[in-house]
């Protein structure tokens, strides 16, 4: 790896801790407000209509200021992509380890945890985006080697399916559990008053999370894994061709 390259993920390194302390922060005062006796399931009173108006337009904010990052610290699609990803990863790490130092929370990796709330809440145990964290890492580091190495970093139409999907199964494990509420309990056609239905709230207020779907989210996980497998098996063969002269 170039020394330009470590350099960089050094400062992005930085920013990615100091944004997670801070985002760790916000979560220390939402949950002295809403949780004063320690954060858990059902999420009772989480679902005020001003503050999650606030925390949709934050986590977006986050997003942003994260491909904000990726965008500056890279010179080309593939690099800002990798430096995006692992700065998010960054984040995400730190931000768990903030939360147990300043709360001693999570009790465990299997604590279930609120990830996100766009569109509807999405959770899981804590271990599940931690294992996420990992790909997205090893996937960044393997993009900012190849590109340092002036190989050709492109990811081909079998890969990117292969991620996608992955993804897709992914997300699909972490938003099913309150997107069956939304669906079985016909509150679809409501879906944009949905934090001001009295019914609606009364079941969240009441709902704790029992079963998470392990097998199909290691399924997504897998896939997109294999999608990384094989995108560095070419590339990996393409810098030994060129090194040998057959290209």
């Amino acid at each position: 790896m170039k020394k330009e390259s470590k350099k960089i993920i050094l400062f992005v390194s930085i920013f990615s801790i100091a944004m997670a302390f801070l985002e760790s922060s916000v979560v220390v005062y939402l949950r002295k407000l809403f949780y004063p006796n320690g954060f858990n399931f059902p999420l009772k009173g989480f679902l005020d209509p001003s503050i999650l108006s606030i925390e949709w337009v934050r986590e977006f904010a986050t997003i942003i200021m994260l491909l904000i990052v990726g965008i500056i610290a890279g010179n080309k699609l593939y690099k800002r992509f990798a430096y995006f990803i692992y700065a998010f990863a960054i984040w995400d790490i730190f931000y768990y380890i903030f939360l147990k130092l300043i709360l001693n929370w999570p009790n465990s990796l299997f604590t279930w945890d609120l990830l996100f709330l766009i569109p509807w809440p999405w959770i899981a145990p804590v271990l599940a985006p931690l294992l996420c964290t990992i790909l997205m890492l090893i996937t960044a580091f393997i993009i900012i080697h190849f590109e340092d190495m002036g190989l050709l970093v492109k990811l081909k139409i079998s890969e990117i399916a292969l991620l996608v999907i992955g993804v897709i199964i992914v997300l699909y494990s972490w938003l099913y559990l309150y997107g069956k509420i939304i669906i079985s309990g016909g509150f679809v056609k409501d879906f944009f008053t949905l934090s001001t239905n009295s019914r609606f709230i009364e079941i969240i207020n009441n709902y704790t999370p029992n079963y998470f779907n392990w097998p199909l989210f290691l399924l997504g996980l897998a896939i997109s894994t294999i999608g990384i497998i094989k995108f560095y098996l070419r590339i990996k063969n393409l810098k030994h061709s060129k090194r040998f002269g057959i290209l």
